[in-house]
């Protein structure tokens, strides 16, 4: 059986080549090589962290709001809930929830990125 090499492997093989091949360009074309990996990094990390990040995003939202849903909708309904007051800082669990789920999606945009620095 042939296996072939899954995305976010691809993705990794096209970075390092990226790589392979800065040092010897002008610097212009260098810094886009280097912007050029940084996204490649994002799409991996989203490859590969994504589905599991977003279940947990669906799992918080829905029970936040009380009921199952896509995570486009769930969003949606906590913002309108949000904008009209129904929800606040003070509902249980919300704060918890959006912290949860930006600290996810953080770790696969900017995974250098500590929210919580020393003091």
């Amino acid at each position: 059986m042939i296996e072939h090499p899954r995305a976010d492997e691809l993705v990794e093989a096209v970075s390092r080549w990226i790589d392979g091949v800065r040092p010897g360009l002008p610097p212009r074309d260098a810094f886009l090589a280097r912007v050029a990996v940084n996204v490649l990094g994002v799409v991996r990390r989203e490859l590969t962290q994504g589905p599991a990040a977003e279940a947990a995003a669906i799992g918080r939202l829905s029970a936040l709001l009380g009921h199952e849903g896509d995570l486009k909708a769930l969003n949606a309904e906590l913002c309108e809930r949000l904008q009209s007051g129904e929800m606040d800082v003070a509902t249980p669990g919300l704060l918890a929830a959006l912290k949860a789920n930006i600290t996810e999606q953080i770790a696969i945009d900017q995974p250098n990125y500590n929210p919580e620095p020393d003091r």
